[in-house]
């Protein structure tokens, strides 16, 4: 004859225990920041970089010294997200040019995508190639995502402001699109 399971009793336990596992818990929450804090800068100054642009240049952080720019970092062309943000810059343009500020979209899709993509919604900035990721993850912009239980590494959609002298002088994490083009206007002074 099969014995019946017991029922499970609550074991109480000690406070001395609990103290140890929210010290645990505190120390992980920590390193885990730390580990965020050293794959994101704080305000600084952009790394130096080298990526292929729509425009045929490959372009530095040194061929900006002297003005002030947008770099905006966004996950893939052609997607309804990008669409937006893209279309946003593209409807600010004139405005931003006039107060002498240079936007540039990343993601690492192609140079061919990206070529694609401008022709298709009229975009007047270049857009610029990371293919390897190498300048999203400096600025930490290359992150675990997930998306309907499936974990994944993919680009946070980021907006950098940046002075002439390569001073990030605002940044954007995760973006939401609406309302965000104003928010870089009002920063640019514009």
């Amino acid at each position: 004859m099969a014995k019946a399971a017991s029922p499970r009793r609550r074991v109480p336990v000690p406070a001395p225990v609990l103290a140890k596992t929210a010290k645990a818990t505190s120390a992980k929450a920590k390193t885990a920041k730390a580990e965020l804090a050293e794959t994101r800068p704080a305000l600084g100054r952009i790394p130096r970089f080298a990526l292929a642009g729509t425009d045929g240049r490959t372009w530095t952080a040194a061929d900006l010294a002297g003005r002030t720019w947008v770099l905006y970092f966004y996950p893939k062309d052609n997607t309804p997200g990008c669409t937006r943000q893209a279309c946003g810059f593209r409807d600010a343009f004139a405005r931003l040019e006039a107060k002498g500020v240079v936007v540039f979209g990343v993601s690492p899709d192609s140079l061919k995508s990206h070529g694609g993509f401008i022709a298709k919604q009229r975009l007047p900035f270049v857009l610029l190639s990371d293919p390897a990721h190498e300048l999203a993850e400096r600025l930490g912009v290359w992150t675990r995502k997930s998306l309907y239980g499936r974990s994944f590494m993919g680009i946070e959609r980021t907006t950098l402001l940046i002075g002439s002298d390569g001073a990030i002088l605002r940044i954007w994490r995760k973006v939401k699109v609406d309302g965000h083009v104003d928010e870089v206007l009002a920063a640019a002074g514009v």
